[in-house]
């Protein structure tokens, strides 16, 4: 059966003197036994015209969440994050009332908050045993990170997809604003969510959300701490089950890597599937796979099955070729840093990158890079470069097999206070480069997905579209950092002009194989407006970078292949 409510929750968030009201579609099985439940939130559901036109009648379970769980014994509930669609207060992307609008809805299903159905009849969840386990891909898996991490009494297991885990990394790097996310992104999210009936009264929060981002600085502002759930990552008592996407240039890999890290260190129970597509959903491309692990992942954290799921290799990792592998855990086991340091010129490159210091007191002058795209700054690492540099290793004797987080530290002499740095790491090398295309949140969130979807490869089945091309340089990973935050992201200090600073910053954390024969190298460069936003303050910026300490430390298995 199905039905809608309408969950009081705790919050006013848009001061009408009223509590927001959380809409929420219940599917659940007719047999009257207690079950527990597969949750997806979203701040979607309300897109659209069709959806839009249905006030108070379940929106149609669009997923393929219903068709799977409910007869395998669990209610599928959708919530309708507060402010969009048919619930009421306003969304703040990312902000506390975005975990609180979860929040009511898990509260309503374990008896701890009030609901009632559009006539104002009580509605009760007297078939729920409490247990939820909360899923969904892009905004709706970044709402169980929140859940997650505000330790929700209830919530079992989360399984984040392609999901963020800190607003602040998902619109900046270290210190500034990524290409696209310069301008109160925040309120142009929120005001992209939001229901026609909230509008008017949510304008005051609008220009709250304008007020309080700190696009002035791009600072880690109290802001944005409110809005990373690796703050409260200690209170995590749910299992998690992370998928992203290696080429995910939307919700970055730090996103996941760095969650990942945290929950690490706290032993909390979990698995990974890193796939070597982008901003995707698993169904589309590991469909009977995905499904089976689901079954057994939900069995176990929600209805208390030993399955043997917990017994599976934690981390699946998929290859470019397809093809999928598996280990004990992520970072792979055996994984050690290996330094490399940035060296003169040698064997006919602009730069060396070898296993020990060269060129000690020497210096590599780098101008502001005001028009090479990112293949033009890969491209051609025997030339040296005004608006870049490249350091490069001699050809690999055996492969490199790197799995974690990179990092760079450059020193450098600046005439400017503020030096946006960019690092590209480079599998410099003849290959074929696989680009899969990714899918819109809202398309990921709103298609359909029934069962002939699923069987015809159509809807949320379908395959991302692949291209293929011979390439001699493939971009594995990158990272940015402005200098005025080498030593904090709350508060900036500026690059003294008159001597020189280490700088250290990270690269999104990746899992791949650099072929025998190929080499490793970092390119450098400052501004790179299609990836950052650019820094007028750094433009005409000429910087010195030092050789021989400036270094790279990358995460390879098994240990150093340079020597």
């Amino acid at each position: 059966m199905s039905e809608t409510v309408y969950v009081e929750s705790a919050m006013d968030s848009d001061s009408d003197g009223q509590k927001d009201r959380i809409a929420a579609d219940v599917m659940r099985p007719d047999s009257g036994a207690k079950v527990p439940v597969v949750m997806e939130a979203s701040p979607y559901y309300g897109l659209g015209a069709a959806a839009k036109a249905q006030r108070d009648v379940p929106r149609g379970f669009k997923r393929w969440y219903d068709e799977y769980f409910v007869p395998r014994g669990y209610a599928v509930v959708e919530v309708e994050m507060q402010g969009t669609s048919r619930s009421t207060g306003c969304p703040t992307t990312g902000g506390p009332e975005d975990t609180a609008s979860v929040r009511a809805v898990v509260d309503w299903l374990n008896g701890r908050a009030k609901a009632f159905y559009a006539d104002g009849r009580p509605a009760t969840a007297t078939w729920s045993t409490g247990n939820v386990g909360m899923l969904g891909v892009s905004y709706n898996g970044t709402l169980p990170n929140a859940a997650a991490a505000a330790a929700i009494p209830g919530v079992k297991t989360i399984v984040p997809i392609a999901a963020i885990s800190s607003w602040y990394d998902y619109s900046r790097d270290q210190g500034i604003g990524y290409s696209g996310h310069t301008s109160n992104y925040p309120r142009y999210l929120a005001n992209y969510v939001i229901s026609a009936e909230q509008k008017a009264k949510c304008a005051p929060v609008m220009d709250r959300l304008v007020r309080e981002d700190g696009d002035e600085t791009y600072d880690y502002t109290s802001f944005w701490k409110t809005r990373d759930y690796k703050q409260t990552v200690g209170n995590v008592s749910a299992s998690v089950f992370v998928v992203h996407g290696q080429a995910d240039w939307n919700v970055k890999t730090s996103h996941f890597g760095r969650w990942w890290s945290e929950l690490a260190k706290r032993n909390v129970p979990r698995k990974i599937w890193l796939h070597r597509g982008g901003h995707l959903d698993p169904i589309g491309f590991r469909q009977a796979e995905w499904q089976r692990v689901m079954g057994l992942w939900m069995d176990y954290w929600l209805k208390g099955v030993d399955n043997g799921i917990m017994r599976e290799p934690m981390a699946d990792v998929q290859r470019p070729n397809g093809s999928w592998e598996q280990y004990a855990n992520w970072p792979q086991p055996g994984t050690k840093d290996t330094t490399l340091f940035l060296g003169p010129a040698a064997g006919g490159f602009s730069g060396s990158l070898t296993a020990t210091p060269t060129g000690t007191g020497q210096t590599q002058q780098l101008a502001n890079n005001t028009n090479l795209s990112e293949s033009a700054m890969m491209a051609n690492p025997e030339t040296a470069t005004a608006g870049r540099l490249a350091y490069v290793t001699a050809p690999l004797s055996q492969p490199a097999k790197l799995s974690g987080e990179v990092r760079v530290t450059t020193r450098i002499a600046s005439n400017r206070a503020s030096v946006p740095l960019t690092a590209l790491l480079v599998d410099y090398g003849p290959g074929t480069q696989r680009v899969m295309t990714d899918r819109s949140p809202i398309e990921l969130s709103t298609e359909t997905c029934t069962q002939a979807d699923l069987r015809d490869r159509t809807g949320c089945a379908r395959p991302a579209a692949v291209s293929v091309r011979a390439v001699t340089a493939t971009m594995l990973s990158k990272g940015t950092i402005d200098a005025k935050n080498r030593n904090s992201l709350e508060v900036a200090t500026p690059v003294p002009t008159g001597g020189t600073v280490d700088v250290t910053w990270r690269m999104h954390p990746k899992d791949f194989v650099i072929p025998a024969g190929h080499r490793i190298g970092i390119v450098i460069v400052t501004n790179h407006t299609g990836y950052v936003g650019a820094d007028s303050a750094a433009a005409g910026g000429l910087l010195n970078v030092s050789l021989g300490v400036s270094k790279v430390v990358l995460p390879v298995v098994g240990g150093a292949v340079i020597t």
